[in-house]
């Protein structure tokens, strides 16, 4: 393994010790501490339910950091998405990488390798990395309302590294049956 510095830009405010990246706050944790916090979660709510709440959240954070890192950096459509993926691998959650993208059809597929929750779960027999979900459709929802396009889309984790045969995470991203306007 070599070892390199982080490739995004962290700055820490030395009266407050607040992390910023992108202009946004973020939190650096352990990832033993977040995946048991979340683990701690799932097994109180049930998996079903705090999936559901987790899409949600997600898709509403990744519309508005897209929306934010667009604005910042001047960029739109494809470049957005490919931005995103980035930053995500950057933070530690795992690889991301974007296998196919059609803005025109809302489509895309995603693949995640050296997911986090994997290194710290191992081969559970599930799709452990459904925190991640709503973030795609969220990403391509943004980035097609900045197009001014009404076309709105959903995410489904179809493997993950942690069951059986798999290697890879594998992530889809569709329009809504009723979405096309």
């Amino acid at each position: 393994m070599t070892k390199m510095a982080p490739e995004l830009p962290i700055e820490v405010d030395s009266e407050t010790g607040v992390w910023t990246t992108d202009a946004l706050p973020m939190l650096y944790v352990p990832r033993h501490f977040f995946i048991n916090n979340h683990t701690a979660v799932a097994e109180a709510l049930g998996v079903d339910n705090y999936a559901e709440i987790l899409y949600r959240a997600g898709y509403k954070s990744a519309w508005h950091w897209c929306e934010k890192e667009a604005e910042l950096h001047g960029l739109e459509g494809v470049d957005v998405f490919e931005h995103y993926m980035k930053r995500l691998s950057q933070r530690g959650w795992g690889k991301f990488v974007t296998e196919a993208i059609d803005l025109d059809a809302g489509t895309a597929r995603v693949r995640l390798e050296h997911s986090a929750f994997v290194y710290q779960l191992g081969k559970t027999g599930h799709k452990e990395e459904y925190m991640f979900t709503g973030w795609f459709a969220g990403a391509m929802d943004q980035i097609l309302a900045a197009r001014g396009s009404a076309l709105r889309t959903v995410a489904e984790q179809t493997q993950s590294a942690a069951e059986p045969g798999c290697e890879v995470g594998i992530f889809t991203v569709q329009p809504l049956a009723d979405a096309q306007g």
